[in-house]
C-alpha cells in the first residue's frame, strides 16, 4: 500500500473501533456512561482529525501495526499537558465581559420617543434600533425576574423589581409596564388602579403602526403576577409624597422660648 492507502487504512481502522467502543457505551449504564463522556468525545475529535490528516508511510504504518490505534491515540492524549482549561477560563471571561457590556449599552440606551417612520426620515434609526433592543430585553428580563422570584404561590416583588431597575433604569421600565397594562385594559386580572396610573404614562410614537408596541408587551407569565410587578413598580418610582398646606398648619408650632424684656434706663 502506498502513503495514502495506507491513511484511508487507519481512519477507517480507527472508525471501526470507534463504531465498536459506542456500541459498549449504548449498553451501559446512565451512570457508566457519564463516566466515559469525555473519552468518547475526544475520541470523535482524533477519528475527524484522521479525516483530514495526511501521516507518513511510517507515521501511518506504525499506527496500523496497533490492534487499536484509536485507543492508544486517546492514551497519548492523556497524558499531554493542553490548554484546554485556559480556553475554558478565556471562554467563561470572555462571556461575562460580553454580557456586562450588553447590559451596560441597554440601560445607556435612550429611550427613542419616535416612530419609525420618523427615524428614517431623520437618519436616526440607529437609535431607534437599539431603543427597541433595549426595550425588548427589558421585556424579557421582566418577565423572566417574575418566574425567577415566583415561588410557594408568592411573588417576592421587591427583588424582581429591583433586579429589572438595576439592569434598565426607571424610565424604560415604566415605559414597558405601562405599555403592557394598556394592551390589558379589557383584562379583569389588572387593577384599576394600574391601568389609571397607565394613562398617565408618556409613551413614545409608534406612528400608526402599533406593531412594535405589541410585541413590548409583558405576555409570559400569568397576568395576575404581572400586575403585582406594576404596583410594585409605581411604589418604588412614585416620588414621596410631600404634606400638604392643611396638614402642616395643625401641627403644633414649635416650641418657643420666652422673650426677656429690654431694661429700660432710667429718665435723666
Amino acid at each position: 500500500m502506498n502513503s495514502n492507502e495506507k491513511n484511508t487504512a487507519l481512519y477507517e481502522k480507527m472508525a471501526a473501533e470507534q463504531d465498536t467502543f459506542r456500541d459498549w457505551l449504548k449498553s451501559q449504564s446512565p451512570e457508566e456512561v457519564l463516566n466515559h463522556a469525555y473519552e468518547y468525545t475526544i475520541r470523535e475529535d482524533i477519528v475527524m482529525a484522521m479525516e483530514v490528516l495526511e501521516l507518513t508511510d511510517a507515521q501511518a504504518q506504525a499506527l496500523l501495526d496497533s490492534p487499536s490505534p484509536l485507543a492508544d491515540v486517546y492514551r497519548h492524549f492523556e497524558k499531554l499537558e493542553t490548554g484546554y482549561m485556559d480556553v475554558i477560563r478565556e471562554s467563561i471571561e470572555e462571556r461575562a465581559n460580553e454580557m456586562h457590556r450588553v447590559k451596560e449599552e441597554q440601560r445607556a440606551a435612550p429611550l427613542y420617543p419616535h416612530s419609525a417612520a420618523y427615524a428614517s426620515e431623520h437618519g436616526e434609526m440607529a437609535q431607534y434600533r437599539a431603543s427597541l433592543q433595549a426595550s425588548l430585553a427589558c421585556k424579557e428580563a421582566i418577565e423572566q425576574a417574575i418566574s425567577a422570584h415566583y415561588g410557594d404561590n408568592r411573588l417576592n416583588t421587591e427583588a424582581a423589581v429591583k433586579e429589572v431597575l438595576e439592569q434598565f433604569g426607571p424610565e424604560r421600565v415604566q415605559v414597558i409596564l405601562a405599555n403592557t397594562v394598556l394592551k390589558k385594559e379589557h383584562d379583569g386580572r389588572i387593577s384599576r388602579d394600574n391601568k389609571a396610573w397607565a394613562k398617565t404614562i408618556p409613551m413614545p410614537e409608534d406612528g400608526g403602526d402599533p406593531r412594535h408596541s405589541y410585541a413590548l408587551v409583558v405576555d409570559k407569565v400569568n397576568p395576575g403576577l404581572t400586575d403585582l410587578f406594576v404596583k410594585q413598580a409605581r411604589k418604588v418610582l412614585q416620588p414621596p409624597e410631600k404634606g400638604s398646606v392643611l396638614e402642616k398648619l395643625k401641627q403644633e408650632p414649635p416650641e418657643r422660648r420666652p422673650v426677656t424684656p429690654k431694661k429700660r434706663e432710667p429718665e435723666r
